[in-house]
């Protein structure tokens, strides 16, 4: 791996950080703060249940697995941004792929 410029490694960690504060904000208000707000949530409901009760039960897991998608995506944005990931390019010869 070739070295890198540190204040390139300075803003692609800083902004790493932001997402993964952002992800564990929207983590923590889905899993605890609907459960906080559950007696004004008891009169919405939703897939046939309390909306409290859902989203502790089954939304927050949910949520969860839609943040490690996200997150995913965005890391290899973020990867090829900042130059960290190379494209391999593939040409097709004769029905065989072969690296370029």
């Amino acid at each position: 791996m070739e070295k890198m410029d540190p204040q390139l490694v300075n803003k692609y960690v800083k902004e790493k950080t932001v997402y993964l504060c952002l992800y564990l904000f929207i983590w923590f208000a889905v899993s605890f703060g609907i459960v906080l707000f559950a007696e004004p949530f008891s009169q919405v409901t939703f897939n046939g249940f309390p909306f409290h009760y859902f989203m502790g039960a089954q939304g927050s897991i949910v949520t969860f697995i839609v943040l490690l998608f996200v997150n995913a995506k965005v890391s290899d944005r973020l990867d090829e941004k900042y130059g960290l990931v190379k494209r391999v390019e593939k040409v097709e010869t004769s029905g065989k792929a072969v690296n370029k």
